[in-house]
């Protein structure tokens, strides 16, 4: 995944990857915007970085952790 492509993950019903993959899956493309929304409302922040390899690495950060 191309490291300018990350952020745009956060927003809602936003998927990366193969689209005919994405349209036999159920999934709407939330998961990361909720996490966000999470640890905002939490004093908290989450990020996430491609990995050599393939996938994500993400970090979530919440007030005393």
């Amino acid at each position: 995944m191309p490291r300018y492509e990350v952020p745009s993950l956060f927003e809602p019903f936003r998927r990366l990857g193969d689209e005919r993959l994405a349209r036999r899956t159920k999934a709407a493309g939330l998961g990361l915007s909720i996490v966000r929304a999470v640890a905002r409302a939490h004093g908290g922040e989450v990020t996430a970085e491609p990995r050599d390899g393939g996938g994500l690495v993400v970090r979530l950060r919440l007030p005393g952790t």
